[in-house]
């Protein structure tokens, strides 16, 4: 290849990368508002209330006390920020629900009261003796507490790179997460009325190219292209901090504590959703790991694939096989299967047989509850050959994969062992072991109804 094919693949390589080029900065910009998050539209879609709560907020803080990670030397930056309470401040304020009252620098504001109030005093007592006093502060029906309470770094990390004669790239991603908890105190007896707990992910991601070649004697080519983007941790916090104060307003709805100025029905609407939320974050562990039960108790399987046998002759050959079996689940995890199953057994230049065979088989899902599960299994049976013939007992082993496509169908590939008790499956007997066989299929399995 020339210099100008090597400059062309260059160029390729720089379009498909380009979409951070687009939007590097390139001069001096201006200040803008704030960006929203998808939390920020679910709070300002909020029903209004029949009568704002007016609530106190001393401080909402950082309660990790964690460091940025740093490769090199020290960094005392903070993982997470210290402006906590002024997002929350302003999440009560879009959400039209609450009226934020002062709390945060109290001094502040009690210190400034006093000087209006001498000044007063000092200057208007020979001028008009009736000047009406400073109005009252303010004070909270409920305070807020809690803060940020945990920042973890790296709870995914991952990627992948290919390079060939100098050329190649990589993809990597991380993922950190941080967690809140908002909760809610009456300040007229001190009883936590409601307790939030929020966590949002932060995603990293970074793209490299490459390509270091020799395009000529004495000519080398070097190219690289490559960037990065990681998610603010600041928006990160504030989607969290304003999810928190979405969940407040509508638990409170429900249970009662304060009431929409909308109608009936629409409330039932709004609980009815919330209600589907909580139930689906309820069955959502970490890492978006749904465990919900999703097998019925009855369900039939249909498979196929190869056989191979391992007998007294050399040079086995693989040959087609089908299995249709039926199960039934003792518990999620646990089914007992029954099954039938027709093959061949073949050994290049011998003779080519077929057999059917009658397993019952014990069968174990790791994960029941996830989509994509490892299993094995394991149980007694018997074969004979097409002609009714050589019946022998056996036992047979394995493990495989399966993954719900749906709440009703199953996709799976396993591996089995079967051990005979017989040496006559290839219709010779020699020396003292028995004859074995291998099987690997693929197949489906049909559930008859969701187990709800």
């Amino acid at each position: 290849m020339n210099l100008k094919s090597y400059l062309i693949i260059s160029i390729v390589f720089l379009f498909f990368s380009c979409g951070a080029y687009y939007n590097q900065p390139t001069g001096i910009e201006k200040a803008i508002i704030g960006e929203s998050t998808p939390a920020t539209t679910l709070l300002k879609e909020l029903p209004k209330p029949k009568e704002p709560i007016v609530v106190g907020l001393y401080k909402f803080r950082d309660q990790t006390g964690q460091y940025k990670a740093s490769e090199t030397g020290s960094n005392f930056s903070t993982a997470v920020t210290q402006g906590a309470t002024s997002i929350l401040i302003k999440a009560l304020e879009d959400s039209k629900w609450f009226v934020p009252i002062e709390r945060e620098n109290i001094s502040n504001l009690l210190q400034e009261r006093n000087l209006i109030r001498s000044t007063r005093q000092e200057y208007t007592k020979d001028v008009d003796p009736n000047v009406p006093q400073i109005t009252p502060l303010l004070y909270a029906g409920v305070l807020l507490e809690g803060g940020i309470v945990s920042y973890d770094s790296n709870i995914i990390t991952g990627g992948f790179g290919a390079r060939y004669f100098g050329t190649g790239g990589a993809i990597k991603y991380r993922q950190d997460r941080v967690t809140i908890y908002l909760r809610m105190v009456s300040t007229s007896n001190g009883k936590i009325l409601k307790s939030i707990y929020i966590s949002k992910t932060i995603l990293s991601q970074a793209i490299d190219q490459s390509l270091f070649k020799y395009v000529n004697f004495k000519r080398l080519l070097e190219v690289e292209t490559g960037y990065t983007t990681n998610e603010p941790v600041q928006m990160a916090v504030k989607e969290a901090i304003e999810k928190a104060v979405v969940t407040l307003v509508l638990e409170g709805i429900k249970d009662g504590i304060w009431e929409a100025d909308i109608p009936q029905p629409e409330i039932d609407t709004l609980l009815k959703n919330y209600a589907k939320e909580n139930e689906e974050a309820d069955v959502t562990a970490i890492y978006g790991r749904k465990l919900e039960e999703r097998r019925s108790k009855f369900a039939i399987e249909f498979s196929g694939g190869v056989t191979l046998i391992d007998g007294d002759y050399l040079d086995p050959l693989l040959r087609p096989m089908g299995r249709g079996a039926l199960k039934y689940f003792i518990s999620p995890g646990l089914n007992i299967s029954a099954s039938t199953n027709v093959f061949k057994l073949a050994n290049k230049g011998q003779s080519e047989k077929g057999y059917a065979s009658f397993d019952l088989n014990a069968e174990v899902i790791l994960l029941p509850k996830d989509k994509f599960s490892p299993y094995f299994f394991g149980g007694g049976g018997f074969g004979l050959n097409d002609d009714f013939d050589n019946v022998h007992a056996k036992v047979q082993y394995g493990l495989g994969l399966e993954y719900l496509v749906s709440d009703n169908i199953g996709l799976k590939i396993y591996g089995e062992h079967n051990l005979n008790f017989s040496d006559n499956i290839d219709y010779i007997i020699r020396g003292s072991r028995d004859d074995y066989y291998y099987r690997f299929g693929f197949g489906a399995t049909y559930y008859f109804s969701k187990k709800k």
